[in-house]
Parts: C-alpha cells; structure tokens; sequence
C-alpha cells in the first residue's frame, strides 16, 4: 500500500505538468472505487485552472477556486502524466485532461482508492471529513520529540500501534514505522507510555529521517507502485528489517522477527531492539 514517500512522490511527479493548468475535459471509465466517483465531475471540473498540487497524510489534492479533488491511492493505485492520446493500460479508469495536451491518468487494479470532490465555501479552509481528524505531519515542525512524548503518556498501546495511528501522527505507515523503531532500538511492542523523553525525541527524529531518506529514492515498491513516469521506488534496496525475517540483521547478524501488530506484519532484531 503506498504511503506517505511514495505519495509524496507521486505528488512532486505530477506538480510540473498539473499545477496551474486547466481542466479541459473529465473521462471516467470505472466509477466503482472505494467510494463511487461522482460523475458530476465530468461537468464541475471542465475550466477550473489548479492552483497547487498539495498533500495531506496520504491524501494528493488538487486544488482550484471551487475547491479541492481528493485523490487516494488506496492499496495498489498509482498517478501518471501521459500524452493526450497515449493508450490505455488496463485499470485505467478516470483521465483529467489538461490544456497543456497532458492527461492526469489513474490507474488501480485493486480499486480501494477513491477521488472525492471537496466544495470551497466562501474562502474557508477544507474540513472533509477524511481530512478533519489527522494528526500533524510527522515531516512538519509540529511532530517532534516533545509531543510524542506528551501524546504518549496513559497510552497503554504498543509503540508500533502508536506510531500508525492517523489521529497521532498521519502517513508514518507500516514500513517506515518498522525501520524508524529499529533505527532508534525501541521494541515494536513497548508501550507507549513507557517511552521516555530521550526515546522519543530519538524515534521522532528517525522518523523524520527515514521518510526523507525514501522520498528521495522515490519510495518503496514491494509490488505494485510505481512513480508518475512509471519507475519503482528505490528505497527497498535500503530496508533493514521489513520483509526481511529470519535474515540476518545488518548490524548484529542476530535472524530478524516478525511478529503480528493490530493485523500488521512487524519486523524487529531481537538484539539491537530488546524488550
């Protein structure tokens, strides 16, 4: 499932052709997303000039004077800029169509991502509800050690659990999380409010780290995702312990553990990450 490096990828991939151009035309080929495209679209966007291309955890919007497209990957999507004209690929089921003679094309096998359309209302920020409850950007200045440490106190939860929780922080997914852990030698299954101040100024910094690191190789493809220009992303090849069970840890040759978290695979090195 991408996440935040691979959507922000994507969103620096589009910008350039996207960003302050026209909407000439709206196709949509397969409406059945996560939630059903509205085919209003086709009438609402023909027109409006997008103004920026942004990104809110792992959410790209488009925004115009009358609001904002909501684009989500969901778990195998992708965005590309083509040529008007260029052919199809299968699953390839809405184009925006720009006047600079580019499409924006989204592509999802698994269709679990979603375009939704977010009215601006007389000048007021977006409030959709999808938006509303996230929590800071962990690459923002308001996600730092100091509020790990005070949102994780009375937190009986595992650290992991923590750390993937949209209302806490939003887009530090799966497997940044488990290199972020191993990079500060937390244990998956600490508890959150066992950590103490050093700690979580140590794994708010690693987080930072480690999202910047994948952003710029491009993010991770484990399967399915690939850039707007249709390249993978590099940052597998830099994975120290997610997928990588009973392998041998890069630093202490200890065999990498998974265990299961709240449904999620969780790598770990029993050695540099004790309980």
């Amino acid at each position: 499932m991408p996440e935040l490096p691979e959507v922000e990828t994507t969103r620096k991939g589009i910008q350039p052709k996207t960003q302050q151009q026209t909407i000439s035309h709206v196709v949509i080929r397969n409406a059945s997303l996560r939630w059903p495209v509205d085919l209003n679209l086709i009438n609402t966007l023909p027109g409006l000039v997008i103004n920026s291309v942004t990104r809110r955890g792992k959410y790209i919007l488009l925004n115009t004077p009358a609001g904002s497209l909501l684009m989500h990957l969901g778990m195998s999507g992708n965005l590309r800029i083509v040529p008007l004209g260029t052919a199809l690929q299968k699953h390839d089921h809405v184009d925006i169509e720009l006047a600079n003679q580019h499409v924006l094309r989204f592509n999802d096998p698994r269709r679990f991502g979603s375009i939704l359309w977010q009215d601006q209302q007389d000048g007021t920020p977006l409030t959709h509800p999808l938006l509303a409850k996230l929590g800071p950007e962990p690459l923002s200045d308001d996600f730092n050690g100091d509020y790990l440490f005070a949102q994780t106190r009375g937190r009986k939860v595992a650290i992991k659990t923590w750390v993937m929780n949209s209302q806490m922080v939003v887009g530090a997914g799966n497997i940044y999380a488990n290199e972020a852990l191993f990079m500060s030698h937390i244990h998956p299954q600490t508890l959150a409010n066992n950590l103490n101040q050093s700690q979580c100024d140590t794994l708010a910094k690693n987080i930072k780290r480690v999202l910047n690191a994948a952003i710029k190789q491009g993010g991770t493809t484990l399967k399915d995702f690939v850039t707007p220009d249709g390249k993978p992303g590099y940052f597998a090849q830099s994975l120290n312990v997610y997928g990588r069970q009973d392998q041998a840890c890069l630093q202490c040759q200890t065999p990498i553990q998974k265990v299961v978290l709240n449904q999620r695979a969780t790598f770990f090195c029993p050695h540099c990450q004790p309980r």
